[in-house]
């Protein structure tokens, strides 16, 4: 049978990225059930999602009654996504209104609940919403972080739609049974490759393309997480609900992961998982224009210098009694002086982490491919090898590691 999907509408202006939303839905084979609330049906009406759900459209509790749809809906239904949420729909959930059929569908519904809230930046910082918002996260619903960017009319902030393909990357998690166990964590990721430039077009950088980052930063939104995503040069789209900074040198890297780390008006993030590639060594200054050819057969020297160790400086400044937990990836070939295991045991012993993920990258493997395969040793001696598949299973393989590491229960979602 195919999974059953509510989608619900409420009326803001980016109820027409929930078309989308609703094509995606279908065309992966989901059975989806639209509900609107009146105000949404103003911004898109009940032809278009009849259409392309393949199913009638109510919005109220008295069409086919004999049907009981305002309990049947959410009694049936697989996931139910919100998409957009306003603020009104966040606080009618919230304090359990139950007066349109929207409404009802997310009283009786006892499946996993996504809710992607849209509206303008007042609204969603005002301290009413942030109630709302984590009165609903504690009862186990998938509140994703709206993204920051443009709003109705010249506004710009924090309030915008995540993009309906992000939004459904979170929703098919969901639906894969993920755990909750990340619920309350503030985690940070860091993803990409560094570049120390050399002069205004050439620099030092490395083949990360910043997937395996974006993959853990997916996985940890739906598994319950508070995500920020430092990113050193990733060209691809934020993950739903992750606050993502933006960096291009090591150094740049480093003052933002720290920042973020210990930054956090709760404390120190929970957990930090470094899987950006940083540049190991910088040019000791960098020239004001382009380095030409010399014609005459000379090649110029680059003094290098020695970059900061970021996870280094995590373990020495993490909070005392263990704090935050420190994860690191180590890209390893073996050599004449020992395997891949045997390079990555002795960096973990090195830097001190938690946990290292370890990736052979001999023979062209894991940068920039869908595939990766890893082994993920623990700074208790113990070792769990990840067969070949894709970032997403990577991922969550290390988000279990760290759960374990730091004996983490999950949060269970409470009724009502």
């Amino acid at each position: 049978m195919s999974p059953r999907v509510v989608l619900g509408v409420s009326g803001g202006i980016a109820a027409y990225k929930a078309a989308l939303l609703l094509r995606l839905f279908t065309e992966s084979g989901h059975d989806v059930r639209v509900v609107p609330t009146d105000s949404a049906l103003e911004f898109v009406g009940a032809p278009t999602w009849e259409a392309l759900s393949g199913h009638p459209v109510h919005t109220g509790v008295f069409s086919d009654v004999h049907e009981v749809p305002h309990v049947r809906l959410g009694q049936q239904a697989d996931l139910v996504v919100v998409a957009p949420a306003t603020a009104n729909t966040l606080a009618r959930a919230a304090h359990g209104l139950a007066d349109d059929l929207l409404t009802n569908t997310l009283l009786t519904a006892r499946c996993p609940v996504v809710m992607a809230p849209a509206m303008h930046t007042e609204m969603w910082t005002h301290p009413a919403t942030r109630h709302n918002v984590a009165a609903l996260r504690a009862r186990g619903v998938v509140v994703i972080d709206p993204d920051d960017g443009r709003l109705t009319g010249s506004d710009t902030g924090p309030g915008r739609l995540p993009e309906p393909q992000a939004i459904f990357d979170v929703c098919r998690h969901v639906l894969s049974g993920a755990p909750r166990d990340l619920e309350g964590r503030h985690v940070v990721v860091s993803a990409g490759g560094t570049r120390e430039p050399l002069d205004p077009v050439r620099y030092l950088g490395n083949r990360s393309s910043g997937r395996q980052g974006l993959a853990l930063a997916e996985v940890a939104v739906a598994r319950g997480a508070r995500v920020t995503l430092v990113a050193a040069n990733v060209e691809r789209p934020t993950p739903a609900g992750v606050r993502r900074i933006d960096v291009g040198t090591t150094e740049e890297l480093r003052a933002a992961v720290l920042d973020a780390v210990g930054s956090d008006p709760a404390g120190a993030a929970d957990a930090v998982v470094m899987a950006a590639a940083p540049a190991d060594f910088r040019p000791t200054s960098t020239e004001g224009s382009k380095i030409k050819k010399t014609g005459d057969g000379t090649t110029p020297t680059i003094e290098l210098v020695e970059n900061p160790d970021i996870l280094v400086e995590l373990v020495r400044t993490r909070g005392g009694g263990g704090g935050t937990v420190v994860v690191g990836f180590a890209a390893e070939t073996g050599d004449a002086n020992g395997s891949v295991l045997d390079h990555a045991r002795r960096k973990l012993q090195r830097k001190g982490c938690d946990l290292l993920v370890v990736n052979d990258v001999s023979g062209d493997r894991v940068f920039g491919r869908d595939e990766t395969e890893a082994v993920v040793l623990d700074a208790d001696g113990g070792s769990v090898p990840v067969p070949p598949g894709s970032k997403t299973a990577l991922a969550h393989a290390v988000w279990e590691a760290v759960v374990r590491r730091a004996g983490w229960a999950p949060t269970a979602p409470s009724d009502g």
